[in-house]
């Protein structure tokens, strides 16, 4: 295994980890503010209960994710110390942003964990929801840094050498500022699923029981709407790849030669002799139409770009 494919590959175990307590610490203390904030105006003991427990699991999840996260932290460094000198100028606003919202996070989770009935309810909910916002910030700014990778921005260069760094505008790239409520939603709708989940089986094992009726509504509000906004920000995205990026769209969707009235395309797989997918199902049209809103749009093909550029499609 060569030196880049191992730290590739290092990389994706350790993201592929952490991403999982990081959706659930993006999406779980919007669910416990949303039971307490029940609790409040119901007066009913359900949602306080409820409530408790999430923030309970919501700290687990937390203090899991600080831990992989900060692997990921060393990471960078470790495994692509010349990327980082290079680029970390550039997007160190990110990774300091990530920091205070962090850490912010950190301090007003302990005061919803440990605030009941020592601060003023609306104090207390108001610490939950600075939490919710820090989790989020959090992973906005962190997926913000990756969307600079795809369009990146603020910079220009000089004998190699990036100058004139504007860390704003490198933040505020075209790719992260749709990337980032993709991700957002991506977590509400799959934690929100989760959980009903989980409270949907345990109400099957206890019909009426009040407590999983009471989370199977508020997990499934925040699932639900999210699924529902989550393709719109999907497509949003695939029509800002299709702008700065033809080559990734053209590898994402199977299209081969560039051509006018484009197919949608499922499944394939790559004939490297051929140069293109067999077994593939074509639906005509249908990816002009979904990115360009002109059933009759051109879409550029892979064969388009010079070979040594192709990813490896197989």
């Amino acid at each position: 295994m060569s030196n880049l494919l191992a730290a590739r590959s290092l990389m994706a175990l350790s993201l592929g980890f952490h991403i999982i307590f990081a959706m659930v610490g993006m999406a779980m203390p919007l669910l416990m503010i949303l039971a307490e904030w029940r609790w409040l105006q119901t007066g009913q003991e359900v949602y306080l209960t409820l409530a408790k427990r999430w923030a309970k699991g919501t700290a687990i999840f937390f203090a899991i994710g600080a831990v992989t996260g900060t692997v990921l932290s060393f990471q960078l460094g470790l495994l692509w110390p010349s990327f980082m000198e290079w680029a970390g100028p550039i997007i160190g606003l990110a990774f300091s942003i990530e920091g205070f919202a962090f850490f912010t996070e950190a301090i007003f989770l302990g005061i919803y964990l440990y605030g009941w009935r020592k601060v003023s309810p609306r104090a207390h909910l108001a610490a939950g929801g600075i939490v919710a916002v820090s989790g989020v910030l959090s992973g906005v700014v962190v997926v913000m840094a990756n969307g600079w990778m795809n369009t990146p921005r603020g910079f220009t260069i000089m004998d190699g050498t990036p100058i004139n760094i504007d860390p704003i505008a490198a933040l505020l790239n075209p790719s992260g500022l749709l990337q980032a409520p993709h991700m957002i939603l991506a977590a509400f709708a799959s934690v929100g699923f989760a959980v009903a989940g989980i409270h949907a089986w345990l109400l099957l094992r206890h019909p009426g029981n009040s407590f999983h009726q009471a989370a199977l509504k508020i997990a499934l509000t925040v699932g639900g709407i999210s699924a529902i906004l989550q393709p719109v920000s999907g497509d949003l995205l695939a029509k800002r790849v299709a702008e700065f990026q033809p080559l990734k769209l053209a590898v994402f969707e199977g299209q081969v030669r560039t051509e006018h009235g484009a197919a949608f395309r499922l499944g394939g797989v790559w004939n490297s002799e051929k140069e293109e997918f067999d077994y593939i199902l074509e639906i005509p049209y249908v990816l002009s139409l979904m990115l360009y809103l002109d059933p009759n749009a051109e879409v550029k093909g892979i064969q388009s770009f010079a070979k040594e550029n192709w990813p490896q499609l197989a």
